[in-house]
């Protein structure tokens, strides 16, 4: 148990090393020893951990997978889901960070030019819409609610919200996390105006 727990304290050490060098350097800045220096490891010892960029990239795509699971089962806890979602929503987007975001920007970046960060950016964007669009379902109150057309309407801003925090230092986002809630209000009581209801179907970042 001491090493298991020693070994995830030290990949957890490397993550936070390598988040720190993506977003201060980016991604193909970054060498590998640049990474190793970061987290004051040798070379040597640092690839028995990660091989590769590529593997430090599915390492914090995970750990974030990690958390937002945290954040659901904190959801499916609460005695008022709505009402859980509608805060977590909140407090996620509100309380992000701008390291958090460029973070997320780097990885997208990367996602245009390397397939396997490519597959792996549309493996998690696909659970993601698809565990949206099942608790849309299944918190709608009205049968007018389209839950993957609410989710595609829902994305793109909250895709904004990350970028615009990456970019702009004074950025508050909570003006952008109240239309979030009132969009999703709104949509899963079926009160979506005929003209958005009846728009496009798209498929974004989220």
């Amino acid at each position: 148990m001491t090493v298991t727990a020693s070994a995830e304290a030290r990949r957890e050490h490397i993550l936070d090393a390598a988040e720190a060098c993506f977003v201060r350097n980016g991604f193909h800045r970054t060498t590998m020893q640049d990474l190793a220096r970061e987290a004051a490891m040798s070379p040597g010892n640092f690839y028995r951990y990660f091989e590769s960029k590529e593997a430090l990239v599915v390492g914090l795509v995970e750990r974030e997978c990690a958390r937002g699971a945290e954040r659901v089962a904190e959801m499916e806890r609460s005695g008022d889901r709505r009402g859980a979602l509608l805060d977590i929503i909140a407090r996620y987007f509100v309380s992000v960070t701008r390291v958090a975001a460029v973070l997320r920007m780097e990885i997208w970046s990367e996602a245009t030019r390397n397939p396997a960060i490519a597959d792996l950016t549309a493996r998690t964007e696909a659970e993601t819409r698809d565990w949206f669009t099942a608790t849309f379902a299944a918190l709608a109150t009205s049968p007018d609610c389209d839950p993957d057309h609410l989710y595609a309407l829902l994305a793109p801003l909250m895709k904004g919200i990350l970028v615009s925090r990456a970019i702009l230092p004074d950025y508050d986002p909570a003006p952008a996390v109240a239309q979030l809630h009132t969009l999703l209000e709104t949509g899963l009581d079926g009160r979506l105006p005929r003209a958005i209801r009846a728009g496009p179907r798209i498929t974004a970042l989220a």
